[in-house]
C-alpha cells in the first residue's frame, strides 16, 4: 500500500507545526516530532479507533506519549485531527494557563490520557490501561457484546526503556500476555548528552523477546512499513508488542538531525527555513496547515463519530439485555459504589486486639464480592499486607477476571500500573507494600496526585515497631514525604474502627489516597464511646477530652498523636489524670483533611491559646512543628532506627507513655 502524497503532506504538517510551537515559545522539544511525525499521524489516522468530538468515549483506544517532551507533536495531531484544540492554543505553547503545557498534563488538553514527562512512567501506566481493558472486558462484555475492546498504544524514546520501571512494567505485561498493548519505540539512538551508545548498547529486541513480547523492526520514516507493522502486532492476541522504529531525530533539519542538538531547545530561525525549504513550506508563513490537508482529516473525525454511534447502539442493545451489568457500569462511570455495600463493613469490638493491616483485610474481605470493580494486590507482600481478597481469583491470561493481582517484586511497576487501571474511570485498583518501599513508588505516587486518580496505595509495617528487620525496614521519612505531596491524602488510623472509616473515605474519594497500617496489635478503640466515625473523615479531631475542664489556658495540655501512638498517649493521659492534670488527646489520622475542614472546627479541635501540646508519631518530626506550636514539644524520631522487638525500640527511642507524661509534666511547670 504506497503512501499517498496527502499523507506524507499531512506528517509534513505535523513536523512544521510542531517546530513552529517550539520556535514561537523559546523553548521545547522539536528534534522527537520531527522524527517520529510518520508512526504519530499513521497512528492517528489509519490505526486508532478514536473520536475527536468525544475524547472521553469509553471503547476508544488509548494512546500515551510515553516521550512526553514530544508533546509539540502530540497537539499538533490533536488540533490536526479535530479535537478541541484550536490554532491558537497551538500558538500557545508552553505560556500560562495554555491548553498545551510543555508536557502533556491529564485533564487539561482533550486527547491527553495521561500526563508523561518523568521517563518510563508513560509506558508503565500504559500496562495499567491494557490491564484495566482486560478485566472489564471479561466483567462487563456478554454473549456477542463485545461492550468494551480497545487497543492501548504507546509511543517511547530510548530513554523510557532505560529507566528501570519499563523493564518491570514490561516484564509484568509479557507475563500476562497483553495482546492489546502496542508499543512505538522511537528509536532515534540519541540522548541529551550525545548518541545512546554513550550508555545504551544492549539489544533491545531481545530484551524484550525474552519479555514473552512480539518484536519487530522497521523504517520509522517509512509510513506504509509503520502501518504494516501495525497492523500486524493487532494478530499478536496473547503477546504486547514492541515496535522499533528506527528513526532520526530532527529529521529535516539539514544541520541538526541526528544530533543531540535537535532534542531540547528550539531550531533556531535560520534552521526552521531551510525546514520548511526542505519540506515544500512556505517560509515565511508559521502555523500553515493547507486545504488538502484540512480537507483530508476530516476523515479522522467522521470515522471516529460513526465508530462511537455504532458503539452507542451496542451500549443500548446492551442495555436492554443486561440491565444489571449496564447499571453497574454506569455506578462506576459516575463513581457510584454499589447500595448498602457499607452495611457490609466488618463490626470491631473493643475486647478485640489486631493490627491495622489485619482490620484492613478483614475491611477487604467483607466488601470485596459487593465491589466487582475493585481490584488489586501488592509487590510480593500479600500475607503480609492483608490484600488477597477472601474467595478471589488470581489475574492471569487464564482468568482475566480474577481481582488479585500478583506484581511481584516490582514496587515501583506496581505504582504505575495502579495509576493506568485507575484511569479507566471503572476499576478501584489498590496497590500494597511496606512504608518503607514507598520511596521506590515515589514517581508514580507524584503522578497519581498529579493526575487526581482514584489510585489506592497501602503500606504497611509502619513504624520503627516493624522491630527485628532493623533501619533498612523500618520507616523514618516516608510518612512526611507521602505527606508532602500536594493532593495526596495520607491516613493513619490509630485501630480497627478507625482503619474501617479510613477505607470508608479510600473507596469514595475522587483523588490518590495512601493507607498506613501497623504491623503489631493494637487495641481496638469503643466506636460507641469515642467519636470515631464522625472524626476520621474530619482528619483530626478530639478522641478523649479533659476529665475536667482547665481554668486557665496554661494549666490545658493537648496530645496530638497518629496510629499506634494514639493508645500510648490515651494511656498517658489517664496517668495525668490521676496526678490532678487535665489532657486532651487528638487523634490525627489525617493531616490533609483537617486542614481542609472550616477554621472553626479546627479552633475547636486546636485552641490556639493552648499552647501547652506534645505531638507523638514514631517517625519523623517534619511538619509537625505547626501543630505542635513553638512552645509545644515533638516526640518523633528524627535518625534511624534499630534492629530489636518492636516494643523494644518504641521504649529505647521513647514512645512510651511516661515519656509522655514527663513531657507534658515540663511544659506545664515551665508555663
Amino acid at each position: 500500500m504506497p503512501t499517498e502524497p496527502i499523507d506524507l503532506q499531512t506528517i509534513n504538517t505535523a513536523r512544521v507545526l510542531a517546530v513552529d510551537m517550539v520556535e514561537k515559545a523559546g523553548s521545547g522539544h522539536p528534534g522527537m516530532p520531527l522524527g517520529a511525525a510518520p508512526m504519530a499521524v499513521v497512528l492517528f489516522t489509519k490505526i486508532m479507533n478514536h473520536n475527536p468530538a468525544n475524547p472521553k468515549w469509553l471503547n476508544r483506544d488509548r494512546f500515551v506519549l510515553s516521550a512526553g517532551h514530544g508533546s509539540a507533536l502530540l497537539y499538533a495531531l490533536l488540533h490536526l485531527t479535530g479535537y478541541d484544540l484550536s490554532l491558537d492554543d497551538l500558538k500557545s505553547f508552553r505560556q500560562w494557563e495554555s491548553k498545551t503545557p510543555g508536557h502533556p498534563e491529564y485533564g487539561v488538553t482533550p486527547g491527553v490520557e495521561m500526563t508523561t514527562g518523568p521517563l518510563g512512567q508513560g509506558i508503565s501506566t500504559a500496562v495499567g490501561m491494557a490491564i484495566a481493558e482486560r478485566f472489564c472486558a471479561k466483567h462487563l462484555n456478554c454473549e456477542e457484546l463485545e461492550l468494551i475492546d480497545y487497543y492501548t498504544y504507546v509511543i517511547c524514546g530510548d530513554g523510557d526503556l532505560m529507566e528501570g520501571v519499563s523493564s518491570e512494567t514490561a516484564s509484568l505485561a509479557g507475563h500476562l500476555k497483553l495482546g492489546k498493548l502496542i508499543c512505538l519505540y522511537d528509536s532515534n539512538r540519541i540522548s541529551i548528552e550525545g548518541s545512546t551508545t554513550l550508555a545504551f548498547t544492549e539489544n533491545v529486541g531481545q530484551r524484550f523477546l525474552a519479555f514473552g513480547w512480539h518484536v519487530e523492526h522497521f523504517d520509522g520514516n517509512d509510513p506504509d512499513a509503520v502501518e504494516k507493522a501495525l497492523l500486524f502486532a493487532k494478530t499478536q492476541k496473547d503477546r504486547p508488542s514492541l515496535l522499533i522504529a528506527h528513526t532520526n531525530i530532527g529529521f529535516g533539519s539539514p544541520n541538526k538531525q541526528d544530533s543531540a542538538a535537535a532534542h531540547g531547545e528550539p531550531l533556531g530561525s535560520k534552521e526552521v527555513i531551510l525546514l520548511k525549504r526542505g519540506f515544500g513550506f512556505p517560509e515565511e508563513k508559521t502555523f500553515e496547515i493547507s486545504d488538502a490537508v484540512k480537507e483530508h482529516l476530516k476523515t479522522v473525525k467522521k470515522k471516529g463519530s460513526d465508530l462511537e454511534e455504532r458503539w452507542n447502539a451496542l451500549r443500548r442493545t446492551y442495555t436492554e439485555r443486561f440491565p444489571a451489568a449496564s447499571e453497574a457500569l454506569e455506578e462506576r462511570l459516575q463513581n457510584r459504589l454499589p447500595e448498602g455495600w457499607e452495611k457490609l463493613l466488618p463490626g470491631f469490638d473493643s475486647s478485640e486486639k489486631l493490627a491495622t493491616r489485619q482490620a484492613s483485610k478483614k475491611v477487604l474481605d467483607a466488601i470485596c464480592h459487593k465491589l466487582p470493580f475493585l481490584a488489586g494486590g501488592s509487590a510480593d507482600l500479600a500475607p503480609s499486607c492483608g490484600t488477597l481478597l477472601n474467595g478471589g481469583i488470581d489475574f492471569t491470561p487464564a482468568h482475566y477476571n480474577g481481582a488479585n493481582l500478583r506484581f511481584g517484586v516490582r514496587e515501583h511497576a506496581m505504582g504505575a500500573i495502579i495509576n493506568g487501571m485507575a484511569l479507566s474511570q471503572i476499576i478501584i485498583p489498590y496497590g500494597a507494600t511496606f512504608l518503607v518501599f514507598s520511596d521506590y513508588m515515589k514517581p508514580a505516587l507524584r503522578l497519581a496526585a498529579l493526575m487526581k486518580t482514584h489510585s489506592i496505595f497501602i503500606f504497611t509495617h509502619d513504624s520503627i515497631a516493624l522491630g527485628e528487620d532493623g533501619p533498612t525496614h523500618q520507616p523514618i521519612e516516608q510518612l512526611a514525604m507521602l505527606r508532602s505531596l500536594p493532593g495526596m491524602v495520607v491516613l493513619r488510623p490509630a485501630d480497627a474502627n478507625e482503619t474501617k472509616e479510613a477505607w470508608k473515605i479510600a473507596l469514595t474519594a475522587r483523588r490518590p489516597v495512601c493507607l498506613i497500617f501497623s504491623r503489631q496489635t493494637l487495641p481496638v478503640l469503643d466506636a460507641d464511646r469515642y467519636p470515631i466515625c464522625s472524626g476520621v473523615r474530619k482528619g483530626g479531631y478530639i478522641l478523649s477530652e479533659w476529665n475536667k475542664e482547665p481554668q486557665t489556658p496554661e494549666q490545658a495540655a493537648i496530645i496530638i498523636a497518629t496510629g499506634a501512638e494514639v493508645h500510648t498517649a490515651l494511656e498517658a493521659q489517664n496517668r495525668l489524670a490521676e496526678n490532678g492534670v487535665s489532657a486532651r488527646v487528638v487523634s490525627m489520622p489525617s493531616t490533609e483533611l483537617f486542614e481542609e475542614q472550616p477554621q472553626p472546627y479546627r479552633l475547636g479541635v486546636l485552641p490556639e491559646n493552648i499552647t501547652n501540646r506534645v505531638v507523638i508519631e514514631a517517625a519523623s518530626s517534619f511538619g509537625w512543628h505547626r501543630y505542635a506550636t513553638d512552645r509545644g514539644k515533638i516526640i518523633g524520631i528524627d535518625h534511624f532506627g534499630a534492629s530489636a522487638p518492636g516494643n523494644v525500640t518504641l521504649e529505647k527511642f521513647g514512645f512510651t507513655a511516661s515519656h509522655i507524661f514527663d513531657t507534658v509534666q515540663s511544659l506545664l511547670h515551665t508555663a
